[in-house]
């Protein structure tokens, strides 16, 4: 019941020829508003939430070119949050306090990533140098594409892309909203809640085309869809990275156990069978009452 940023766990299965497979996931960027705009834009008055009302959500979701586009783990009234699991990498999240009282609401804006899609997006080219890349240089893998670890080096090179953008340190490029969709650098950017800082950066330039172009596209049907929500006082943020597992360790669908490894129960966000913190705790249970009731 690892973790799915425990990489070192799936580099351990791949060196000892345990079967895992590559797994879809979703790739994208923090969007962070005002809280009083999203109060307003939801709420539909100019006045926003008022005294009583909580920190208004939002959820979109639209399709471009073929393949989802959506909003993910919306924080209303919460701050984004630094999420790197290890050096020369930028990843963040977003978080609500149970007041939910910050003057900024966030979201991961993320683009789908089928198993199919690999062979493309690493034709825009990985960093010899990732931690993947160099683990399967030294297991003879040649071709990146072929191994389950793919989605995974994908993973960590956009991530040191934004480490690279952010400085070579943990603050993150950002560019505003509208700027990113017209392909034009910020010349600042607002306040935010990212506390290592930002720096303004040409993410519509360095993201994969295949991530950005979509994310650009669903922009404007968000805008659309709710006017004001396209704006120049929200930011983006990069990068976000760890919607869910990019490996899943397989197992038997009626038992729960791995299918050639005895006594080993792959479970939870980590193992590939669940996308959040409720998700992973209901697998977690099923998990366990199979163990449970397994004889060895």
């Amino acid at each position: 019941a690892t973790g799915h940023s425990a990489r070192d766990v799936y580099r351990n299965f791949a060196s000892n020829g345990f079967g895992i497979e590559a797994k879809a996931l979703a790739v994208g960027c923090r969007l962070e508003h005002p809280s009083q705009l999203i109060d307003c834009l939801q709420y539909h008055t100019r006045y926003g939430r008022g005294r009583y009302l909580p920190s208004a959500e939002y959820s979109f979701v639209t399709q471009c070119n073929g393949r989802g586009v959506y909003s993910f783990c919306m924080c209303p009234g919460g701050v984004v949050v630094p999420s790197a699991t290890a050096s020369e990498q930028v990843v963040v999240n977003g978080m609500s306090a149970s007041a939910r009282g910050s003057k900024w609401a966030n979201s991961a804006m993320v683009v789908e990533i089928r198993t199919e899609d690999i062979g493309q997006l690493i034709g825009e080219g990985l960093d010899p140098e990732l931690p993947t890349c160099a683990f399967l240089d030294q297991m003879g893998v040649g071709d990146v594409k072929s191994s389950p670890l793919a989605v995974m080096a994908l993973q960590e090179n956009i991530e040191k892309q934004a480490w690279l953008n952010g400085g070579r340190m943990q603050v993150a490029p950002a560019q505003r909203m509208v700027d990113f969709v017209r392909g034009r650098l910020s010349a600042d950017l607002p306040t935010c809640s990212y506390t290592p800082g930002v720096v303004a950066s040409p993410l519509h330039f360095w993201m994969p085309q295949y991530i950005s172009s979509r994310l650009r596209a669903a922009f404007e049907n968000f805008g659309r869809n709710a006017h004001g929500f396209l704006t120049n006082e929200a930011t983006l943020i990069a990068a976000e990275t760890r919607t869910s597992s990019p490996i899943r360790i397989p197992r038997d669908r009626e038992l729960f156990c791995h299918p050639t490894i005895a006594g080993l129960y792959p479970c939870g966000e980590g193992a590939g069978f669940a996308g959040g913190i409720v998700s992973a705790a209901m697998d977690g249970e099923r998990c366990a009452m199979a163990l449970a009731s397994a004889s060895f």
